[in-house]
């Protein structure tokens, strides 16, 4: 029984996954312009098209005449000297250290400015939860410069 279900399964999924096919009706109204429809009620006059049923499966990519194996070629792609590489490497650790300074410096000013929020208490602050809320940008501020500055100094740490 289990295996009669199976099958009926297996067979009612292809039949949905097949080719699909759509009425499409092609109009010309009385200037000469044409309009296309696959609406049944609005072809009413119209000649129907005989288009091809349409497969929702790609079809595979030919493999170019010569190529025994092209994923071998893109295993191996791109080879760089170890010059150009070293370069390459210096180039970005300068880059991320750059970025690092900066962030560094955002991060200080974002927390100079949080403290001086913490120090200041308004007059229309009588409830601790407005407070809360108006450091809440503050903070944040804080926080995503502190992950920004760990983020970059993993990355420097990864590289050779």
């Amino acid at each position: 029984m289990h295996l009669f279900t199976l099958l009926f399964a297996s067979l009612l999924l292809l039949g949905i996954a097949g080719p699909v096919r759509a009425d499409i009706w092609e109009c010309i109204d009385s200037s000469g312009n044409k309009r296309f429809t696959n609406v049944k009620a609005e072809a009413a006059g119209c000649k129907p098209m005989n288009l091809p049923p349409v497969s929702s499966v790609p079809a595979p990519k030919p493999a170019a005449k010569g190529d025994a194996k092209p994923q071998a070629a893109a295993g191996n792609f791109p080879k760089v000297d170890a010059p150009t590489q070293q370069q390459r490497d210096g180039e970005r650790r300068k880059i991320l250290e750059q970025e690092l300074a900066n962030e560094q410096k955002l991060l200080d000013q974002a927390k100079k400015d949080l403290a001086e929020q913490e120090a200041t208490r308004l007059g229309s602050e009588r409830n601790y939860q407005r407070v809360l809320e108006r450091l809440e940008p503050f903070k944040k501020k804080v926080t995503l410069h502190e992950n920004n500055v760990t983020n970059l100094r993993k990355e420097l740490s990864t590289l050779r």
